[in-house]
């Protein structure tokens, strides 16, 4: 983990209250790996206090650059919309332990549902599993059609299902509506509803899930963010530290 002060590169609006942002810094390496998150300060001063952990979309270990999306719906997310190219970002990271992309075969299937913005980091976490010869399939669900981003992004590196609760685009409905595929791994990001339903595919194949969590350091030190171990009152996990990524059934969602 280091603190670096990077370079906003780019920043653009890609859906409603959505935006992708692009860092740039010489230590930004492959050290950085999906399912990981950057701490990220908000701001040039004290007000917001705490930083905001953002996942990572995409990092180009060669040119140095990181890529994040985030929604803007805080005051500190709400800050970060604003600034330019050109702006300093200071950024704690990487952070966490991510999906364990080595322990996939190629020739493996690998099922990738994310649900609003749990879609981000599937996107690098696609893209290194195809460098391994794996088989992806995405399934990404949204509210509504001007909440939808990346599309052509991940139609890129597999197919593609795309799921709306108001069903305004693609299929309408949840994601677990459209998982009636066979698979070795099912990698998840996204709300707790979407991860507790996801659950029960564990008898399909390994399952693992990346939980969403409000956090207070990022580094394991606040406790902001244990959750409890199933069947036990007194073991806990930290999603920052020990997660976010948990296989299915070790901590309770």
């Amino acid at each position: 983990m280091k603190q670096l002060k990077t370079e906003l590169v780019n920043q653009r609006k890609i859906a409603a209250s959505i935006y992708e942002a692009v860092l740039y810094h010489e230590s930004i390496d492959d050290q950085f790996k999906p399912g990981q998150f950057v701490h990220v300060k908000a701001g040039a001063g004290s007000d917001p206090l705490l930083r905001r952990p953002i996942s990572i979309c995409h990092v180009d270990p060669e040119e140095h650059l990181l890529t994040m999306i985030y929604r803007a719906e805080g005051k500190g997310t709400n800050l970060l919309k604003n600034e330019v190219p050109g702006a300093v970002i200071d950024i704690l990271g990487p952070l966490g332990n991510g999906f364990p992309v080595d322990e996939v075969k190629s020739g493996q299937k690998a099922v990738l549902v994310g649900g609003g913005i749990g879609v981000p980091p599937l996107y690098y976490l696609s893209e290194k599993l195809r460098e391994r010869g794996v088989a992806v399939h995405h399934v990404n669900g949204f509210q509504s059609k001007e909440s939808v981003f990346y599309e052509n992004e991940f139609k890129e590196l597999g197919p593609l299902t795309i799921t709306t609760a108001d069903g305004s685009y693609g299929e309408s409905g949840f994601v677990t509506s459209q998982l009636d595929l066979s698979f070795d791994y099912l990698f998840a990001c996204g709300p707790s509803p979407m991860l507790q339903a996801l659950e029960a595919y564990r008898s399909k194949g390994k399952v693992y899930l990346s939980l969403e969590q409000r956090m207070g350091c990022g580094i394991g030190a606040c406790l902001a963010c244990v959750c409890h171990v199933h069947g036990s009152d007194l073991a806990y996990r930290k999603v920052c530290s020990d997660g976010p990524v948990f296989e299915a059934g070790e901590v309770v969602l």
